[in-house]
């Protein structure tokens, strides 16, 4: 994807790269599209698991923390990944990925994960929120925009709280 627009690769250009014939990556893959989410996945995996054990809001934070710092690290690819379109798409794999993390989040802070409307929402913030910090072009670093995410989380619980104890 360095080289070549995602959408312009074909499976014979990565037989080719790859030294392996298309029998061998059918067996493995889908399509182009699943070897991108296997990538995804194969790297993903411990940060994911790490998400879903954090019990305290520091082990969160923490978690969230790394999951910023790979996503940096890799954003040229990432860029690319969020940008591919249609069936099996990278953006698509990446919201089915987050939501049960997301699900086990809103059972803590909440006790009902089965409101999917709630789920849906939280989903859909988080997901944007990454992938708009990612394909902007001036992306800040990992630590501003947890910083921010943070302030923003935190000043607006407290502004609801504040203004719902005042209406009392």
């Amino acid at each position: 994807m360095e080289e070549i627009p995602f959408d312009k690769i074909r499976i014979a250009d990565i037989c080719n790269r790859c030294d392996m014939n298309r029998k061998s990556f059918y067996y493995h893959f889908k399509d182009k599209y699943d070897l991108l989410n296997w990538i995804f996945d194969t790297e993903f995996i411990s940060f994911a698991k790490d998400l879903s054990q954090a019990e305290e809001l520091n082990e969160h934070v923490d978690a969230v923390q790394n999951i910023c710092n790979y996503f940096y690290e890799n954003r040229d690819f990432y860029r690319k990944a969020l940008q591919t379109e249609g069936q099996n798409s990278f953006p698509e794999h990446f919201r089915a990925y987050v939501m049960p993390i997301m699900k086990l989040r809103i059972e803590y802070l909440f006790g009902d994960s089965e409101d999917e409307f709630t789920l849906n929402f939280f989903t859909d913030a988080a997901v944007a929120t990454i992938e708009r910090w990612l394909l902007d072009k001036n992306c800040m670093s990992p630590d501003d925009f947890l910083n921010k995410l943070m302030h923003i989380v935190q000043q607006g619980a407290e502004a609801l709280h504040n203004e719902l104890n005042r209406e009392e």
